[in-house]
């Protein structure tokens, strides 16, 4: 009985005139969602990064990433390859004259290499010392590669793309259209060593 006599507390709380306009109802409804759920004990929480859950585990401590394909080298022709089951995922993708191509650094998979923090960017010693995260370095904790890569042709599974850096037998995890309304803004500054990068 006394969550009850909580509850109609919470409803004459709420209760109040007509609101004038349906902005003022939104914002009366929202309002009055809010102070009941908190009368009624409130709600869940998102736990917080590394908090342990009730079932014991902890929140996004490891993560799984299935590849989607592999990289295919044939002479100067480069193929992404796609598996089977996600042939499907690829129609539409032809409309697009570029794509992202999102892989796995396979060869650089060791321990070591997934505790380097800082490098020399292109391998350059002349370049500053500078953390992996503001370079494309294949040495990384996560050894997640992508290149912007034109479309030549679709296939069946098999997408004929040029610009890819990818070795060949690369794990592919990923495919996403590039959108240069999005993925080209305007006003980008770059640092001095990356000025020297040549396009692709």
């Amino acid at each position: 009985m006394e969550r009850n006599s909580e509850f109609f507390n919470c409803k004459e709380a709420i209760a109040g005139p007509v609101p004038r306009s349906f902005r003022q109802t939104l914002i009366s409804l929202a309002a009055g969602m809010f102070l009941l759920l908190a009368c009624l004990g409130g709600s869940d929480r998102q736990p917080a990064w590394g908090q342990e859950k009730s079932n014991g585990g902890a929140v996004m401590s490891q993560i799984t990433i299935n590849p989607v394909g592999r990289v295919e080298r044939r002479g100067e022709k480069i193929f992404v390859v796609v598996k089977p089951d996600y042939a499907e995922s690829l129609d539409g993708l032809e409309g697009f004259s570029h794509l992202w191509v999102i892989y796995w650094f396979h060869g650089n998979d060791t321990p070591e290499k997934r505790r380097t923090l800082k490098v020399h960017p292109r391998g350059n010693p002349a370049n500053p010392l500078t953390g992996v995260f503001a370079t494309r370095s294949p040495a990384r904790p996560n050894l997640i590669g992508m290149d912007a890569c034109r479309l030549i042709k679709r296939d069946g599974n098999r997408l004929e793309v040029e610009g890819l850096a990818a070795w060949d037998e690369t794990p592919v995890i990923d495919l996403k259209p590039y959108l240069p309304q999005i993925d080209s803004p305007a006003n980008t500054t770059i640092p001095k060593w990356a000025r020297s990068i040549p396009p692709r």
